[in-house]
């Protein structure tokens, strides 16, 4: 028993060693990191912290939970990995600059086989360039697009990643101009004791290349159903043009864009001769594809949706999409349970419930044409056909075709003429004609529910300079929209419209981006729009509601809900109505009935702002602009603060400062996803009143129900006449989706 004693404390012993030797990281903290990103630091290094292994897990308290190897990453120290952890640091701040960083470590135990690992960082001063000279051959590059190219500048910290940015992009810069193997040669020179260095770059542009014989490869096994004359068509590269860095990238775009490849690579050919033959090495793709879906919500009940897409129509990489689908389905029966929306109650007394349970329905058929005469050019055509509702307010039906012709007029810059003609026909009830249209009158609002045209010729441009299609956090994109619609276009609804949005965006330090944006618009109807639809009214100014401009959203002003800032009117049943004044009789005694009538004691109003339905007119000019500022929280969550604005009016853009404006701060969320930010925003709406006109119906003696409007405006400010938890939910609008809000 003696001789064993010593073997079983020494077995004892063993794991008390292993705890001390190799204990779960349950801490790691990395102090003195100012200079550099203290996220891409933290993983250069081997050394981890145990951790949840979804942000999900940790939102729902799961891990507090337990610490199941499922939801829970358990991380061990490894003394060898931390001491060569210091030596990744080390080499972290020399080759961005800082060469005389000391890193000092500590392991504490913080509980049974549990410690902190922590890192002291003390980076010093870094090591400036004084001076940064470029040598080239006269005539080549500017001075301006010399120092646009070169990532170091005077006075930085000598970053070696840097350094080789700057050289490739000078590279890229004589590339763009047919100089595609000109050599750029750098020397750096270090006074140590002064922590100074000095840059000097040299550049040989060599000789102007061209593009010589065109090699077309396709991998083992791969078919052969795409030609090579179509491969060729998609190249903007041809032998004896210049060989420049533009025309190699936009053939490979062009050759992945046209999905019929899963695998499209052109070889950069080797230096040393001026004719470079270009090796284009493909594998093709499945040429057919077919999609479903099916699903439900609680406001357009059940869906489903298909569409088959051929990728190589007839040959020469023609697309057609064929698309059908479906919604709206069992709308009679789950509109009585209480999980579907009612919109019998929400339409109330001012439609007919029936058309909004109908199925809605579409079909479409699209045919593309790439590479129309050119490269750079395609030719699209189209025939639609639908039934579509915006619940308790209006069904749409359409049919008509479409054609439009782009070109790319430079790297992510396409432009597109387009003419699209469409046979609408609109189900509302007249509250909706009278809302968007201004017409009231049951004769013009029955000319107004015939069939129309709406067939506007367009020309939009677009640029896209962002680092990110998603999340951009650097550059800028750009858009304008021209559209014409009138006799010469076969159209009824006959107007002018124009609109132009723009954004930037600006990396601030390391993480933090600086977002803005301008959008402004003007639309205006052509007198004889009035003539063409019928409408027997000289005054009225007649603009199709999907061509007038509105403001407020999850992607506008986010202190409002959709569409909800602008010029407006409310709407009331006349049952309602009924509480502050006596409507039972003549049509003459709902009209002077006041909105705003006091109760006997003179504390508020006898009917609530919550029994009137506020309902957007939309407006002839918008001005709207957006600043964001956004920043990392933990992992993939991020934050943001915004400032929103916009005036919409209903004159021109030099009367438009004098429309229906605001502007709302807030602040949001953002968790990013692999398939976009999921974005969670929170706006503030001002304690503004509006004097509002108040709509209601009336019966007339036909049966049928009119539209009658109030004399006196109502002051509508549901964010200031109503107390408690409603008052301050009035206050602030959520909204949930799914992408940057610009």
């Amino acid at each position: 028993m003696l001789a064993a004693a010593p073997r079983a404390a020494g077995a004892q012993g063993e794991p008390a060693r292993d705890e001390m030797e190799r204990p779960e990281v349950a801490k790691l903290s990395i102090r003195g990191v100012k200079k550099v990103d203290a996220d891409e630091l933290q993983r250069s290094i081997a050394t981890t912290a145990s951790h949840c292994r979804s942000i999900l897990y940790t939102f729902l308290g799961i891990c507090a939970l337990t610490k199941s190897r499922i939801v829970y990453q358990h991380e061990y120290l490894d003394r060898a990995e931390l001491k060569r952890d210091v030596l990744r640091i080390k080499v972290f701040y020399y080759k961005r600059g800082y060469r005389d960083a000391a890193v000092d470590t500590s392991v504490s135990r913080v509980g049974p086989g549990r410690a902190a690992v922590a890192f002291r960082i003390t980076e010093g001063p870094p090591t400036l360039i004084e001076r940064v000279t470029v040598s080239r051959p006269d005539g080549f590059l500017t001075d301006k697009q010399v120092s646009k190219a070169m990532r170091l500048k005077g006075g930085s910290p000598l970053d070696i990643f840097r350094l080789d940015s700057s050289v490739v992009r000078l590279r890229q810069a004589f590339w763009d101009r047919g100089y595609a193997d000109a050599i750029v040669d750098t020397t750096v020179t270090v006074d140590e004791a002064r922590r100074a260095a000095t840059l000097a770059v040299t550049v040989d542009p060599k000789w102007r290349t061209r593009v010589g014989p065109i090699v077309i490869q396709r991998d083992a096994g791969s078919t052969r159903q795409v030609s090579d004359q179509t491969i060729y068509n998609s190249l903007s590269v041809h032998p004896g043009d210049l060989y420049v860095r533009d025309r190699v990238l936009r053939s490979q775009r062009t050759l992945y864009e046209s999905n019929l490849f899963t695998r499209a690579n052109i070889v950069i050919p080797p230096r040393g001769d001026s004719i470079k033959t270009i090796d284009v090495s493909v594998r093709e793709a499945p040429l057919h594809e077919v999609r479903t879906s099916f699903g439900f919500n609680t406001v357009d009940y059940i869906q489903a949706d298909g569409r088959f897409t051929h990728y190589n129509f007839l040959g020469g990489a023609r697309r057609l999409d064929l698309r059908a689908g479906a919604g709206n389905l069992l709308a009679p029966t789950l509109t009585k349970t209480k999980l579907f929306r009612d919109v019998r109650k929400s339409i109330g007394a001012f439609s007919d419930a029936d058309p909004f349970l109908k199925p809605t329905w579409l079909a479409s058929a699209d045919l593309t044409q790439p590479w129309f005469h050119g490269p750079r050019n395609s030719l699209g055509t189209s025939i639609f056909a639908h039934r579509r509702i915006t619940p308790g307010v209006v069904v749409d039906r359409g049919v008509g075709a479409s054609a439009s012709f782009t070109r790319e007029v430079a790297l992510r810059a396409p432009a597109s003429l387009s003419y699209h003609f469409e046979v609408t026909r609109v189900e509302a009830g007249d509250v909706y004609f009278c809302v968007n249209f201004g017409v009231c009158d049951s004769t013009n609002i029955r000319a107004l529910r015939g069939r129309q045209r709406l067939s506007p010729l367009g020309l939009t441009a677009q640029i896209d300079r962002t680092d990110d299609p998603f999340s951009p956090a650097s550059g800028m994109r750009a858009q304008m929209e021209l559209e014409h619609a009138s006799a010469i276009t076969a159209s009824d609804f006959r107007y002018n419209r124009a609109f132009a949005e723009a954004s930037t965006y600006r990396r601030v330090r390391h993480k933090g981006v600086l977002a803005f944006r301008g959008r402004i618009g003007w639309v205006n109807a052509l007198r004889s729009t009035d003539q063409a639809t019928g409408v027997n009214d000289p005054f009225a100014s007649l603009v199709h509601p999907r061509k007038r401009f509105y403001a407020g959203g999850s992607q506008s002003v986010r202190g409002f809900g959709e569409n909800q800032l602008g010029p407006r009117v409310l709407t009331i049943p006349r049952e309602k109505l009924a509480v502050a004044c006596d409507t039972s009789s003549r049509v003459a005694l709902v009209t002077l009935c006041d909105p705003n009538q006091l109760k006997p004691d003179g504390t508020s109003a006898i009917i609530s702002d919550r029994d009137f339905t506020p309902r957007p007119l939309g407006g002839n000019t918008l001005i709207e602009a957006n600043a964001e500022y956004r920043f990392p929280i933990w992992q993939q969550l991020g934050g943001a603060v915004f400032v929103d604005g916009a005036v919409v009016g209903q004159g021109t853009l030099k009367t438009a400062s004098r429309g229906f404006g605001a502007i709302t701060p807030g602040f949001g969320f953002r968790y990013y996803s692999p398939v976009g930010p999921i974005r969670v925003d929170m706006g503030f709406n001002p304690f503004i009143s509006e004097n509002l006109v108040v709509v209601t119906d009336e019966p007339t003696p036909s049966g049928r129900r009119q539209l009658v409007q109030l004399e006196k405006t109502r002051v509508y400010a549901p964010a200031r006449t109503e107390g408690g938890l409603r008052g301050l939910t009035n206050r602030v609008t959520l909204h949930l989706s799914i992408g940057q809000a610009f």
